[in-house]
């Protein structure tokens, strides 16, 4: 069985790149010379991308990438599909490859503790570690590791302020407690644990590879997860084995839609529902219904309709 056409590459690495915003028009150049599309976020902290294309293209950029000392260990995850994941390519330049909000936070000069899957239930395991999940309410809301705490924020720049009132995290017996943090695919994790140990906290570790890394190496019938893990992609979650799990997405929003959310009135599918219905005026709804209609009409008539459905969502991390 041949696999499918289109390669999906998703990879960052912080490190310094003082030069990050001439980076930009060359690595642009290159992507559109390869026809590979997606996005690329580079930052003073780093790279953080997801692209995507024929494999020989998408492995053309990667080694392009690599052949810069700061960025020779460059590693990606790949994933195949039958339809090409973007329809443009990006290129942007930014504060953070990951916003935090926080100045002089950073992984490459201290990062917590990496836990292989293989040994991550063992940790999380232990009473006395604090296990805490930075990833916004949306996500958490579908799945979480048993036992984790959901710190219930909008956006991952939420979580500093979270950390300086959680009672999970103060002091007993006189010591800080061990932390222990997970996300979907670690970025977000080395940020946060450079954050906790810039605070003091003296042991802090999270899940090497992230969810999905433990998903799909870690056995059911071992599994300490529960439910499924949100991706930021056309898959909208993935269970055990990274496979597609039975949820849909809100257009409008791009977060998952709630049990019966279809069935609400306050759903219109491509226009809102109920988690985003007051966020948007009558001018914003109007304008979705108009982009439902030509994707529909680009639908019927097997055409790409570009941009249809690629409103922003609250936090874009470009590696699933």
């Amino acid at each position: 069985m041949s696999r499918p056409p289109f390669l999906t590459a998703a990879f960052y690495k912080f490190v310094d790149l003082p030069d990050y915003e001439k980076r930009k028009a060359p690595l642009l150049a290159l992507c559109e010379q390869h026809q590979v599309k997606g996005l690329i976020l580079l930052a003073r902290e780093g790279i953080n991308s997801t692209i995507a294309g024929a494999p020989a293209d998408v492995h053309a950029v990667l080694a392009y990438l690599r052949q810069d000392p700061l960025l020779a260990d460059l590693q990606h995850k790949e994933s195949y599909a039958d339809k090409p994941p973007f329809y443009r390519m990006k290129v942007r330049l930014k504060q953070e490859i990951v916003t935090m909000g926080v100045p002089g936070i950073s992984p490459t000069r201290m990062a917590g503790t990496y836990v292989k899957p293989a040994d991550w239930n063992a940790l999380i395991a232990d009473p006395d570690v604090v296990l805490i999940d930075t990833r916004n309410d949306y996500e958490v809301e579908i799945g979480t590791f048993n036992g984790a705490i959901n710190p219930q924020i909008k956006t991952f720049a939420e979580l500093p302020a979270w950390t300086e009132h959680a009672a999970q995290l103060q002091m007993s017996t006189g010591k800080k407690p061990k932390i222990a943090m997970f996300c979907t695919g670690g970025i977000r994790c080395e940020k946060s644990t450079a954050f906790m140990l810039a605070q003091g906290f003296d042991e802090v570790y999270h899940l090497e590879g992230g969810i999905l890394k433990y998903l799909e190496t870690v056995a059911p019938e071992q599994s300490q997860w529960t439910g499924e893990c949100f991706v930021f992609d056309e898959r909208v979650s993935v269970g055990h084995g990274l496979v597609p799990g039975p949820h849909n997405l809100c257009r409008a929003c791009r977060q998952p839609l709630e049990d019966g959310a279809q069935n609400s009135p306050l759903f219109e599918a491509g226009v809102s529902c109920p988690r985003c219905h007051a966020t948007t005026s009558t001018t914003q709804k109007n304008s979705a219904r108009e982009r439902q209609r030509q994707w529909e009409l680009a639908k019927a008539r097997q055409q790409t309709h570009i941009g249809a459905h690629l409103p922003k969502p609250r936090y874009r991390d470009p590696t699933p």
